[in-house]
């Protein structure tokens, strides 16, 4: 499920989720959304998690 991949990786980098979802989605209320029920559509998921794993190779390539 998304939003559980998302509660994990905002605490594992300490990244607010209106900060998230402005990088990730375009949206700062995105997380927000997806905690109240709202379900992306399949091109959303993908380009999140592509943005998640990015952001994690960049990161924490040290």
């Amino acid at each position: 499920m998304l939003i559980r991949r998302i509660e994990k990786f905002l605490r594992e980098v300490d990244m607010p989720a209106t900060k998230f979802g402005r990088l990730a989605a375009h949206d700062p209320r995105f997380v927000l959304d997806l905690r109240n029920g709202r379900i992306p559509r399949t091109g959303t998921e993908q380009r999140v998690d592509g943005f998640m794993r990015e952001y994690r190779e960049v990161h924490h390539a040290g």
